[in-house]
């Protein structure tokens, strides 16, 4: 079992959540993104204790290969870890974006697309996102709504509270509102285009570079009725929340102990807490704790894992 030094990154529109929801001593300002995980090139993720405390992300697949995150995966991936998982916090509005599909990525000479999902933590009361559209439109009317400022009338804004989730496929525009809290599972990917930023300026008085024509190759002009994740939420028992050909991913909230088995898969597993306290043991006898704002990576060698504590938290495996 693994844990790593989070990457935290100040943003212009970083919030102040971060720190003391991973309980971290620093006083580094306008905390917008910890990456827990990360294998992205030079944002790579460092072991934090341990055998090989020191070490990336990327570094720990090389050397441990298929026992680490499974054979399928290491024959799919290789020495990159497939998953990013971040906790993000916006002060401010994010621009709105797309990512493209592994396709489309390939022919725009990006090594691969973007998908990934949402689930809101204990977010502002008026907090709201942006995903997918509400009104068909063409890749020109888009263009058109970009150019006179109108394209937010397009998308569908929601309201959102704790336990909130939104799946993102590639190519479904989207955008983290005002006062969201979330954690944030998605493909080893850093291909994002930038469709509208509300003509705000950067700290030098320049606008940020928009990816108009890239973006409308991209776009899902597809309307659904939703976008949000429906889901019965329950007690001590895996709540299935996403399956797609990127990730799966399950809330548990537990309150007595729990045996998690994994003998049948063939992937690591990456545990992400949400809010209470834990301690869990694999079948070796391994223990390490699993709190509010900690992650832990689980190995594909590993069988079984016993929960034990009032937590809630994600579950999610490629």
């Amino acid at each position: 079992m693994y844990k790593f030094e989070p990457l935290l990154k100040s943003t212009l529109w970083g919030g102040d959540k971060i720190i003391p929801f991973k309980h971290l001593q620093s006083d580094q300002q306008q905390v917008g993104e910890s990456w827990e995980i990360s294998g992205v090139k030079d944002n790579e993720t460092i072991v934090s204790d341990g055998e090989y405390k020191g070490k990336s992300l990327n570094e720990l697949v090389a050397l441990l290969k298929e026992k680490l995150v499974g054979k399928d995966n290491y024959l799919r991936f290789g020495n990159e870890f497939p998953l990013l998982i971040k906790f993000i916090d916006a002060r401010q509005d994010l621009s709105i974006q797309v990512h493209p599909t592994d396709e489309i990525a390939h022919r725009q000479g990006k090594e691969r697309g973007k998908t990934e999902m949402w689930y809101i933590m204990n977010s502002a009361p008026d907090a709201k996102l942006y995903s997918g559209l509400k009104m068909q439109l063409t890749p020109d009317t888009y263009k058109q709504m970009v150019e006179n400022d109108t394209i937010c009338d397009a998308l569908a804004q929601y309201p959102v509270s704790e336990g909130d989730v939104f799946f993102l496929p590639a190519g479904r525009i989207h955008a983290i509102g005002t006062g969201c809290f979330l954690a944030e599972i998605q493909q080893t990917s850093d291909v994002t285009y930038r469709i509208y930023d509300f003509k705000r300026k950067d700290k030098d008085g320049h606008y940020r570079q928009l990816h108009t024509q890239e973006a409308s190759e991209c776009i899902n002009y597809e309307v659904q009725d939703t976008y949000r994740t429906l889901y019965e939420p329950c007690k001590n028992q895996g709540v299935p929340l996403v399956e797609c050909p990127y990730f799966c991913t399950a809330v548990y909230d537990l309150d007595e102990p729990m045996i998690l088995d994994y003998a049948d898969l063939d992937s690591f597993v990456v545990l992400i807490g949400m809010s209470g306290q834990g301690l869990i043991t694999d079948d070796e006898g391994h223990t390490t704790t699993l709190n509010e704002g900690e992650t832990v990576l689980i190995p594909a060698t590993t069988n079984t894992l016993k929960v034990e504590g009032t937590i809630k938290f994600l579950e999610t495996y490629v």
